[in-house]
């Protein structure tokens, strides 16, 4: 059976990473999941936590960072993921405790990446549904991932999406057509606050709807 997450599962998760943020800025401590967390969410799952500030009603990326493949169990995953997207994303200064009032906190738990098998680049578009698969880039020592929501978001298409994927590696944005390039897909279900400290709403990539639920959570 597929992994889910309930709506309180959902919730638990970003209020997880939520704290984590909030007593490291104070403290320095890297908090432990609590006792009561559920077995399920003690499971190893790869896990992204994004942290989007918003400034005159519109969110802008304040950090993002994660682990794409499941080598912690979940909520331990959550903890540091979410203090590394407030203090480490090179993109950013570190999030300042003054900030964590304007800003919300977004789960990304992911599906495990698989590789796309095609005899051609060129049938990767094909091999994607935007609002569902996210995407890694791997060449070499060159690795790029960008998550489900990042192409909706941008309004990109299929071969946009992998060019972006392709220049998060580092790479020029073609590589995806050279023989050697690695592509791998993945999905996630996406637990995201409404507001700062608000209402937590859960979408399922994986599901019919998925697409048009994602779309109506970020125009919020």
């Amino acid at each position: 059976m597929p992994f889910q997450i309930s709506n309180g599962e959902g919730a638990f998760l970003v209020k997880l990473a939520r704290r984590a943020v909030e007593e490291h800025l104070k403290d320095g401590r890297i908090i432990s999941p609590p006792d009561e967390t559920p077995p399920k969410l003690l499971e190893r799952r790869g896990v992204f936590v994004t942290l989007n500030k918003i400034r005159e009603g519109i969110k802008e990326l304040r950090g993002c960072i994660g682990f794409p493949y499941p080598t912690h169990p979940l909520a331990r995953a959550v903890v540091e993921a979410a203090i590394d997207a407030a203090t480490r994303d090179p993109r950013f200064h570190p999030v300042a405790k003054e900030e964590l009032s304007q800003i919300l906190f977004e789960v990304s738990v992911l599906t495990l990446p698989k590789l796309i098998e095609v005899e051609s680049p060129r049938e990767y578009p094909s091999k994607i549904k935007i609002g569902r698969d996210g995407l890694i880039v791997e060449r070499g020592y060159y690795r790029g991932l960008l998550l489900p929501q990042v192409p909706v978001e941008w309004n990109w298409d299929e071969e946009e999406f992998l060019c972006q994927c392709c220049m998060k590696a580092g790479l020029p944005p073609d590589y995806w057509l050279l023989e050697g390039t690695k592509i791998y897909r993945f999905s996630s279900i996406i637990a995201e606050e409404l507001e700062p400290k608000g209402r937590v709403v859960v979408v399922d990539l994986r599901e019919n709807g998925g697409l048009e639920r994602l779309k109506r959570l970020l125009k919020r």
